[in-house]
């Protein structure tokens, strides 16, 4: 059978074995864009009379399916093929053993020394949606995670398309702020005309770039949420969440009520009467993927809210002003739901929570036994079954010299599950 030759091309001259395929091939396979890069290639003017151009990625597939059998065919690829290239589509249609792969440099390797940063220990993404604007696959990250993100990793490779493009990249990173960020938007890696721009996303969000580039973000100063968020994924404390009043979901509280949730890493969660956000903040910290919503009656809260956001850069969190159910109405459906103490509308609610959710675990925090009575009936009555956990907890404290354990207020945690 004949295998299915992959060769990529952009950043050196081809080895021996690869350009050895190339000349051997009966159908030399290639885009319009590469077939420009290709033409500087010596193999070129032997094999031109054998290459087929195809005016999308599928269009290529299905050649390639009526042909390969038949005919010796070579494809031409961007840099590494495996790397967030047609090669991982190839292998998927047609199966290891029908594939060669021979790799050039990747265009991140190649912008990582043009700007002579290394690249151990960088966050690699893709933010390439594909050719067809009707066939726009879903990348592993979006691009409204790059500012937290960010936040977690010193150094993050972006390789983007004509939608997700600089501009918009670095307008994410202007809000809720960019401080200690440096841009580098590295246009036509391989091309006569490269060039490799350099700025803060402020600076970038005003110019223009030709495509393809690629785009590195580096974290190089730590402002106080940066600082927090670098090194720590969960845990804060009460003390370092804005608040006020000692209105705050403790830490240990917080602490069960998140491990009874099980947070997806994709999807949708909101947290009602979210107060100060300390449950929000760390549920969108945990996962960046996750759209949190935090709703929120009280105007002062609000703006705590707003400034806990800020401060640790949860860009993936939404506020919304409003009061349940009312304000739950036009949201997404969620995925997890996170009630944080009594309400005179519990009942109203979960009708509301019950209508949206197909399936989800809603989690409810109440501090008097009506609470957990209301809770636990109307989950009940929604169709949820229920867990209940009763958190109690003491802290040191320092009384005439001696440490002693005094008790905080104990927490019920009902749990509500659909499957």
């Amino acid at each position: 059978m004949n295998r299915i030759h992959i060769i990529g091309i952009g950043f050196r001259p081809l080895g021996r074995k690869a350009s050895g395929i190339i000349r051997g091939s009966d159908i030399v396979l290639a885009s319009g864009r590469l077939l420009e890069v290709f033409r500087g290639y010596r193999e070129y003017s032997e094999v031109k009379d054998r290459i087929v151009v195809h005016g999308s990625v599928y269009e290529t597939i299905e050649y390639i399916s009526d042909n390969y059998r038949e005919k010796r065919l070579s494809l031409i690829a961007a840099g590494d093929p495996m790397f967030f290239g047609i090669g991982r589509l190839i292998v998927e249609r047609f199966g290891r053993d029908a594939v060669e792969v021979y790799p050039d440099l990747s265009s991140i390797q190649a912008a990582f020394a043009a700007i002579r940063e290394p690249s151990n220990n960088a966050l690699f993404m893709s933010l390439h949606g594909g050719p067809d604007p009707a066939k726009r696959r879903r990348p592993e990250y979006e691009i409204t995670e790059i500012p937290v993100l960010v936040r977690q990793y010193d150094r993050i490779a972006i390789l983007t398309d004509r939608v997700n493009n600089p501009v918009e990249i670095a307008k994410t990173l202007m809000k809720p702020r960019g401080s200690g960020l440096t841009m580098y938007v590295c246009e036509r890696l391989g091309y006569p005309d490269e060039k490799i721009t350099q700025g803060t996303p402020e600076d970038i969000s005003r110019l223009s770039f030709e495509h393809p580039n690629v785009v590195i973000i580096i974290r190089r100063g730590d402002d106080a949420g940066t600082a927090l968020l670098s090194d720590l994924r969960f845990g804060l404390k009460e003390a370092e969440i804005l608040h006020a009043g000692g209105m705050i979901t403790k830490d240990e509280v917080r602490a069960v009520a998140l491990h009874r949730l099980r947070l997806p890493h994709r999807g949708v969660f909101w947290d009602i009467g979210a107060g100060s956000g300390s449950v929000s903040i760390e549920a969108a910290r945990l996962c960046p993927g996750l759209r949190v919503f935090a709703v929120e009656k009280n105007r002062e809260q609000i703006n705590r809210l707003d400034e806990n956001r800020d401060r640790f850069g949860t860009a993936n969190m939404e506020i919304i002003h409003g009061e349940a159910p009312g304000a739950l109405k036009d949201l997404p459906v969620p995925d997890r739901v996170f009630v944080g103490g009594g309400s005179a509308k519990l009942g109203m609610t979960a009708d509301i929570l019950a209508e949206k959710m197909n399936s989800g675990i809603i989690v409810i925090n109440a501090a008097t036994i009506d609470t957990l009575n209301d809770a636990v009936r109307n989950l009940e009555r929604n169709g949820f079954s229920t867990a209940i956990s009763q958190v109690s907890v003491s802290r040191s404290r320092i009384i005439d010299g001696k440490k002693h354990l005094a008790a905080l207020n104990p927490v019920f945690v009902i749990t509500g599950e659909r499957k």
